[in-house]
C-alpha cells in the first residue's frame, strides 16, 4: 500500500485526481534568506524547510524575476537562462537550462494556472533593451516551453495576471523608458493580443523614480488586485473591468509601510489574497516575516495575522503552492 502510494504521489496522479474533483492543499513558499525556502502548511498551521537550493552567482539575483508555481513545480529564475525547479515530489531541486525558445532576460511578468506558466516581456539585461516577446508558456507535466505571438508593445517591470480565461500583462516601462499606462490582454482562442488603454493608470508605482515598477498582482474569483506597497503607497487595489480603472480598497497590513522596503510577497490562495512582509533587524531587533490573509469582499480589506516566521526578516521571494 506504501509502494503505491508513493507511486501514486510520483507520477502526479494522485494530484490530477485531486484536481478534478476541486481538492486542493494551500502551502505557502517563503525565501527569506539566499537559497533558503521554507513551507508554510496552511491547513496543519506549521513550518517546514525545503532543501537548500544551489547558491550560485547567477541565483543572488533572482528576486529580479518573482518565482512561479506551476502544479507541484517551484520555479526560480537566475540570470540568463538558468533556471531552478523544486518538484514537492522528489523534495528536490534540478537546475536546468534546457527551456527551448527561452533566451536570457530579467524583469519579466509572470503568471501561472494549474499546470501552465506564463511569461511576458523583460529585458535581456537589467539595463538593455526591452522585449515585446510573450515568452513561452510552460507545460509543467509536460516539461515544454511555447512560444505565443509578440505583444503590441515592448515592456519590462510589468506584471501578468490569468483572469476570465486570458492573459493579461499590464503597465511597466517601454523601450524609450517611458511609464505605460496600456495593459494587452491575450486571447488564446484567436492567438492574438489587444492593447487595453489606460489599464495601467495609477497602477504604477515609484513612476518617479529611476526604476518605475508594476505591484505584484493576483486573481481571486476571476477578479484582479494588486498591492501597492513602495516609498509613497501602501495600498490594495482593485482593477474595475467595467470601467478600465484601479480602485483603491484600502490599506495593507499595519506596519508594512517602510522606506527601507525588506520585500514583500502579494499572491492568490484559494479565495483568499496573502500578504507576506519582513521586518529589518536593524529597526527591529525582534523581527520576523509575517503572514497575512484576507477574503476579498466588498468592504475594505481586514487583514488576519496568521503566521510569523521568526527566522527571517525579509522576503526575497514568495510563491503560493495549491495542489
Amino acid at each position: 500500500m506504501s509502494r503505491h502510494f508513493r507511486t501514486l504521489v510520483r507520477n502526479r496522479d494522485i494530484y490530477r485526481l485531486r484536481r478534478l474533483t476541486g481538492v486542493a492543499e494551500h502551502w505557502i513558499y517563503v525565501c527569506c534568506k539566499w537559497g533558503e525556502w521554507t513551507a508554510y502548511d496552511l491547513e496543519r498551521r506549521r513550518w517546514i524547510r525545503a532543501p537548500n537550493m544551489p547558491v550560485e552567482e547567477k541565483f543572488m539575483c533572482s528576486n529580479n524575476n518573482q518565482p512561479l508555481v506551476v502544479g507541484t513545480d517551484l520555479l526560480v529564475f537566475g540570470k540568463g537562462d538558468f533556471l531552478l525547479i523544486y518538484s514537492i515530489l522528489t523534495n528536490s531541486w534540478i537546475q536546468t537550462t534546457d527551456a527551448t525558445n527561452f533566451f536570457p532576460r530579467c524583469q519579466f511578468g509572470s503568471t501561472s494556472v494549474g499546470q501552465k506558466a506564463y511569461l511576458a516581456g523583460g529585458t535581456t539585461d537589467y539595463y538593455d533593451g526591452v522585449l515585446s516577446t510573450a515568452v513561452v508558456m510552460y507545460d509543467s507535466e509536460e516539461k515544454v516551453w511555447e512560444p505565443l505571438p509578440s505583444m503590441n508593445r515592448a515592456r519590462k517591470s510589468c506584471s501578468a495576471a490569468f483572469m476570465d480565461g486570458k492573459l493579461y500583462v499590464i503597465g511597466g516601462v517601454g523601450s524609450n523608458r517611458e511609464v505605460l499606462t496600456c495593459g494587452e490582454e491575450y486571447d488564446f482562442e484567436r492567438r492574438s493580443w489587444r492593447v487595453i488603454d489606460n489599464m495601467a493608470e495609477g497602477f504604477m508605482t515609484n513612476t518617479e523614480s529611476v526604476f518605475p515598477t508594476a505591484p505584484p498582482a493576483a486573481v481571486v474569483n476571476n477578479e484582479l488586485y494588486a498591492a501597492q506597497h513602495s516609498y509613497t503607497k501602501n495600498n490594495v487595489i482593485k482593477y474595475d473591468k467595467r470601467n478600465n480603472r484601479w480602485i483603491t480598497l484600502g490599506k495593507l497590513p499595519e506596519g508594512s509601510h517602510s522606506s527601507r522596503r525588506p520585500g514583500i510577497g502579494f499572491k492568490a490562495c484559494g479565495d483568499k489574497l496573502i500578504f507576506a512582509v519582513g521586518k529589518e533587524r536593524v529597526l527591529y531587533p525582534f523581527g520576523a516575516v509575517k503572514l497575512y490573509s484576507w477574503v476579498p469582499n466588498e468592504q475594505p480589506p481586514v487583514w488576519n495575522l496568521i503566521a510569523r516566521h521568526p527566522s527571517g526578516t525579509s522576503v526575497f521571494n514568495f510563491a503560493v503552492m495549491s495542489c
